[in-house]
């Protein structure tokens, strides 16, 4: 993966500056599909505004660069750039992030890898975004990590022509954590191009992604440890003589993909009373991914017992590639419609059979499915409406989804309300998997997931933000904890077993933002999120209660050149069962012997913006300095991270 960090400097700046830009357009609310509509953006010698500088999502929504500084920028600064308030955070940068709060995929027809702990810094086909840019623009993010390493990631992006923009990325990081055997290293190589002819007819866009995500797994602190974290014993101050459960094993997630995705249009009419154009499109990639669990030497009192002493190792792989066909249509009264037919097919297993006292467990998953896509978005009236539905029309797997939405502007209000259906298989490894260990080798046959949900959102910046959804599930699918016991039935580890639920189960989530500006220098950004499961048995577990609220100073200094902003933020979530980890599967699991959170996070920070350059600095978790006990985990035995002092830049060059 580092081999690809050099082009990052190999680019030459100059070839790609452009001095004139040729028309470009905003996108229609109704159309996330639309092409642009012209519009006039610079001239030599001018600076172009900011806000010419987009960035456009798969869905054709597009944004524009934001260089300013608020408390949304400091809560996505951070290792997945995103704001992380549903998450919990491992000690060392680069770990899992246990899950506070639930988010379901609704719009999948079928099943993935697995090892979902791992894929919170993987980039899926939605996650890349595409630019446009009227000069060369690199985005540089940089920050401390946990005890030694580096966190880098550096974006440049540009365009050749009006018509052809390009970007490349490279995100790495290094971090080697307080505890023992908790190293991590990942990378993320990215390049991304988009094209669009001058008549605006062909369009075409395609990335290509390598990533690699190693971490070294310690399975948590052995029971002498754990508790002598739990007594802060002076004798366990120093994190780094704490013992493990794990000394030598390891994991990682490596993946590679190619995208393409053009539409030419047959049809098409633009003047200023009427617009309607018709497309035909085709989109197609194919990926190559892993999940690999290694060990030195088998433990066979904390995972349980295994096929061979040493040098284990389970591969899981997964192959897979799709096409899509169809034809679009824009009607400025009509609306949008899109219809297609995509051709899926999948390769996922292991290069070896088991051969167990209960039978054989198969070593492949292949299959292929043919699928039906459409979408359809129209402004009625006051209303937008937007729907998108999928289905497995022939193949080896069932599954559909529906989607629909409706928005509504209000004077101080934008309304939103949603409808979802989804079925589909689970992921393959709760249907396949093999391990060198024993009890994780199982071939099953669980029926499809089924989801339904409801959801209202209201967007206000003059009074708050609310999101409520409610999502019934029926035969979820799950990994349970199960324990290790020696001759003495004395627990001495644990590993996961994947289940099917028998019972429905309705979660409901509300979630509200408030950000109080007051005496003019002065905020208070509050968030709150309230959870209830209604379920006949434990299985998903969220803490009822989790809560942020961040007081903060902001004022500028030295003839406005500097733009200060300081405060203190609180963290607190109820004491609920929290999720383990297995490292073996790289998945989180339901566990009900536990109870864990409960206690607060107080970060104190100091954040300034100079030019285009924006600077945080952070202490991280500072009240376990005063703390009178250590109870504090992201997951049963593996402690949050202490007192930390942090800090790192995002600098935008605009060449």
């Amino acid at each position: 993966m580092k081999r690809f960090v050099f082009l990052l400097f190999l680019i030459p700046v100059s070839l790609f500056a452009q001095k004139i830009k040729q028309p470009i357009q905003n996108n229609d609310p109704n159309n996330p599909n639309r092409p642009l509509n012209n519009k006039e953006v610079t001239v030599e010698g001018e600076k172009p505004p900011i806000t010419d500088y987009l960035i456009i999502t798969q869905n054709r929504d597009t944004t524009h660069l934001d260089t300013t500084l608020t408390m949304v920028k400091d809560f996505k600064f951070n290792y997945l750039r995103k704001d992380d308030f549903e998450l919990m955070p491992f000690h060392n940068v680069g770990q899992p992030y246990n899950e506070l709060g639930k988010n379901f995929d609704l719009e999948l027809l079928l099943p993935r890898l697995g090892s979902r702990a791992r894929h919170q810094n993987y980039y899926e086909i939605d996650d890349i975004l595409d630019y446009y840019v009227p000069t060369p623009l690199t985005d540089l993010y940089f920050k401390t990590v946990v005890n030694q390493g580096q966190q880098l990631e550096a974006l440049f992006t540009s365009n050749i022509s009006p018509q052809f923009n390009f970007s490349i990325s490279y995100k790495g990081v290094r971090s080697a954590g307080d505890y023992v055997n908790t190293l991590t290293s990942s990378g993320n190589f990215k390049f991304t191009s988009n094209y669009t002819s001058k008549n605006n007819r062909y369009r075409l866009r395609l990335h290509t992604v390598f990533q690699d995500h190693l971490n070294q797994e310690n399975g948590g602190l052995e029971e002498t440890s754990l508790q002598g974290f739990i007594d802060d014993l002076e004798d366990f101050n120093n994190r780094g003589r704490l013992e493990p459960n794990l000394t030598d094993a390891e994991s990682i997630l490596d993946g590679r993909r190619f995208y393409i995705d053009h539409d030419y249009e047959l049809i098409g009419n633009k003047d200023s009373t009427s617009y309607y154009s018709g497309r035909i499109y085709n989109k197609a990639y194919y990926e190559d991914k892993f999940y690999e669990f290694r060990q030195t030497t088998a433990d066979e009192a904390f995972l349980g017992e295994s096929f061979i002493s040493s040098n284990l190792r389970d591969k899981t792989n997964l192959e897979e590639g799709m096409i899509e066909a169809g034809v679009s249509y824009d009607h400025h009264l009509l609306g949008y419609y899109k219809a297609g037919i995509a051709r899926h097919k999948y390769n996922y297993g292991y290069d070896r059979l088991i051969n167990q006292s209960n039978g054989i467990i198969t070593n492949r998953l292949i299959g292929e499915l043919y699928q039906f896509k459409a979408e359809f978005a129209k402004r009625i009236g006051k209303f937008n409406v937007k729907a998108n539905a999928g289905l497995n029309v022939a193949g080896d797997l069932d599954g559909q989804y529906i989607n629909g939405q409706a928005s509504y502007q209000f004077n101080d209000f934008n309304v939103k309300a949603g409808l979802a259906i989804n079925s589909r298989a689970p992921d393959f490894n709760y249907t396949l998997h093999q391990s060198d260990y024993i009890n994780y080798n199982w071939q099953n046959n669980f029926n499809n997931i089924e989801k339904q949900e409801l959801s209202f959102q209201v967007d206000s910046e003059k009074f708050f933000n609310a999101q409520i959804t409610l999502t019934t599930i029926q035969d979820h699918v799950y990994f349970i904890q199960t324990l290790v016991t020696d001759t003495n039935d004395e627990v001495t580890g644990y590993n996961a077993t994947p289940l099917q639920a028998t019972g429905d189960i309705t979660y409901l989530k509300v979630k509200l933002n408030k950000d109080i500006k007051f005496f003019n220098y002065f905020g208070l950004d509050n968030t709150v999120m309230y959870q209830n499961v209604t379920q006949t048995e434990n299985v998903i577990n969220v803490p009822d209660l989790t809560a942020r609220t961040t007081l903060y100073y902001k004022n500028r200094f030295f003839k406005k050149a500097l733009l200060l902003q300081t405060g203190i933020t609180a963290k607190y979530f109820t004491e609920y069962n929290m999720d383990g980890y297995d490292p073996v599967l790289g998945e989180f699991y339901t566990q009900n012997t536990d109870l864990l959170g409960g206690f607060p996070m107080i970060d104190l920070f100091i954040n300034a913006k100079v030019r285009q350059t924006r600077i945080f600095f952070k202490l991280e978790h500072a009240n376990q300095l005063f703390a009178s006990n250590t109870n504090y985990f992201s997951a049963p035995r593996n402690p949050y991270r202490d007192f930390t002092i942090r800090f790192g830049l995002v600098w935008n060059f605009f060449l």
